[in-house]
Parts: structure tokens; sequence; C-alpha cells
């Protein structure tokens, strides 16, 4: 009885092992967290901007092009400046994470799981532009979490499986989104800011803490 015990455990031990080695198990819970931190950041200085555009608006009762043409600018420079502090930040904690299991961060599996997270997500980048060459303001952060969501479950098999659940969650909000599109500045904050907070700390509870009490590599994918 004791033979066939050990014989299981042998084979999970394996099993575990070959999972491991085909998933990309160094994606760090804070990564999510300082991603969704940046996006936060961004909405508010976002609604600022769009709030007194508006108010210069209802001041001398029309729109000024000129004005409108200096918010589409600094409302393009300010993603841009989120989307790299969440990138160089997410790169960061992974690194720490990685090395501090004495991993690789670029193998066969983390190519993969790139591989497969910027397909979807180009072509998003390109449908948004699409969107904003003519002029379709409206559904750009709906398109934005849907096809992120997309890029998100379509990468899950490569890496920890809680993100396929987060893509799925940012698919619906995307969908929802589409029927609510004057709120979308706040379905943007949920589902960039909160939903990476989320399931950032719930990640790093799953593995980053078990990790540091020494637990191995912070329980399974």
């Amino acid at each position: 009885m004791d033979s066939q015990n050990a014989s299981l455990e042998t084979l999970q031990d394996i099993r575990r092992m070959m999972d491991r080695s085909s998933r990309f198990i160094s994606l760090s819970g804070l990564s999510g967290v300082s991603a969704g931190m940046f996006a936060l950041v961004g909405a508010y200085l976002a609604h600022q901007w769009i709030g007194g555009y508006y108010q210069r608006y209802n001041n001398r009762d029309g729109f000024a092009n000129n004005d409108f043409h200096e918010l589409k600018w600094k409302l393009a420079i300010l993603a841009a400046v989120v989307l790299a502090g969440a990138i160089l930040s997410a790169f960061y904690f992974t690194w720490r994470k990685a090395s501090l299991h004495q991993l690789s961060m670029w193998d066969h599996s983390s190519k993969k799981l790139l591989i497969n997270l910027l397909i979807p997500l180009l072509t998003g980048g390109l449908f948004v532009l699409g969107l904003l060459y003519h002029d379709e303001w409206l559904f750009v952060a709906p398109a934005c979490l849907v096809f992120y969501g997309l890029s998100l479950v379509n990468a899950s098999k490569y890496t920890l499986t809680d993100i396929r659940y987060m893509g799925l969650f940012e698919i619906l909000l995307g969908l929802i989104n589409m029927f609510y599109v004057g709120y979308s500045l706040y379905f943007w904050a949920i589902g960039f800011g909160l939903l990476h907070i989320i399931y950032g700390l719930i990640m790093w509870w799953k593995y980053d803490r078990e990790a540091k009490s020494g637990n191995g590599m912070g329980g399974s994918a």
C-alpha cells in the first residue's frame, strides 16, 4: 500500500514538473497590481481632462476644434505613458520572481506565451487605430477590453490558469460597455484597473506568498 502511494506521489510530481516546463510560471501577481494602479491613475487624469474640456464647452456655449485636437493628443500620450509604465513594472516584478527561483525569463514557454498574447493584442490595436481613423471614439474602450480579454484567454494556455478567468471578465466588461458607451471611462478603470489589482492580489496570495514562505514554486499553475 505504501509503495502504491509512493508511486502515485511520484507520478503527480512528474506531472507537475511537465506542466511547469510547458508554462511560464514566473508571472508575478505584483505585475497585475502595478499595472492596475497605473491604469487607475491614468483613468483619473483622463476624467479630469475630459471634465475640463466640457467645462470650457459650457462656459462658451460650444466646442473648439483646437481644444478637441489638444485633448486627443493628451489622451493618446497618457495612454502611451500608462502602457509603458504597466509593461515596465510587469517586467520588473516578473524578472524579480524569476531571479528568486533562478529561472530564465526567456525560454520556450515564455516565447509561446508572448506569441499567443500578441496575436489578438496586435489585431485589436490595429482595429482600434481603424476606429480612431474613422472618428469612432465611442467604441474604442469596448474594443480594447474585448481584444485584451481575448489575448489573455489565448495566452492562458502557457501560463497560470487564473489569467484565463481574468480574460473572460475583460471580454464580458467590453461587451457590456458596448451598450453603455457613455460610461466607457468607468468600464476602462474597472477592466484595466480594478480587475488587474484584484487578480494580481489573488495570484500573489496563491503563488508568490507561498514561494516566499519557502514552498518551492509557490503552488501549481
